[in-house]
């Protein structure tokens, strides 16, 4: 008989994505999460930023890049440069220092949108995942595995599941939206 507890895990996965997709948002403080898509040329290959040297939030406007090989300080500097965050990297010959400019009220207002962007994408994930679920519940009805009460039943708890699931993901966006929001 099918188990829905099974699938709680493919739910989870859902928000865990969500959590760390919406994290590279930049908010009014610095993160170390806001580098994670940055890239930088480093010994013949792309390699991800994290994996070339230690970052630190320095203080809430300030992030530190220190390479663990000091010949890639300009390679770092060019992979931030060219990401796209809008931040500008200085480099003092030891570390990266980048100091994250106010967020303007135009640039909040479009972080939203890419927030909630962002949060229609998970519910579609979890929408995918609810029918899928559902055509199993229908083939083991189909099957005679199941009885038509155990397929409402099995239904009515993954809806409840499903719920419970939108609950979380909306939980976590209007988090992040009153970060983004925040003066």
């Amino acid at each position: 008989m099918l188990n829905l507890q099974d699938f709680k895990a493919d739910f989870k996965h859902a928000i865990e994505f969500l959590k760390t997709d919406i994290s590279q948002l930049r908010t009014g403080r610095a993160t170390g999460a806001m580098l994670d898509s940055i890239t930088v040329e480093a010994y013949g290959s792309r390699q991800p930023l994290k994996a070339v040297g230690t970052i630190m939030v320095a203080d809430p406007k300030t992030l530190t890049i220190e390479p663990w090989d000091k010949s890639l300080l300009a390679a770092i500097e060019k992979g931030v440069r060219d990401s796209g965050l809008g931040i500008n990297p200085v480099n003092d010959g030891k570390l990266i220092r980048l100091s994250l400019p106010e967020l303007t009220s135009e640039r909040r207002v479009e972080l939203t949108k890419i927030l909630h962007q962002k949060l229609e994408q998970a519910k579609i994930a979890i929408r995918k995942i609810r029918e899928d679920v559902r055509e199993l519940i229908g083939d083991e009805e189909k099957s005679k595995s199941i009885s038509e009460d155990d397929k409402f039943r099995l239904q009515e708890d993954l809806e409840k599941m499903v719920k419970e699931t939108n609950d979380e993901v909306k939980k976590v966006g209007e988090a992040k939206e009153k970060e983004i929001t925040t003066v």
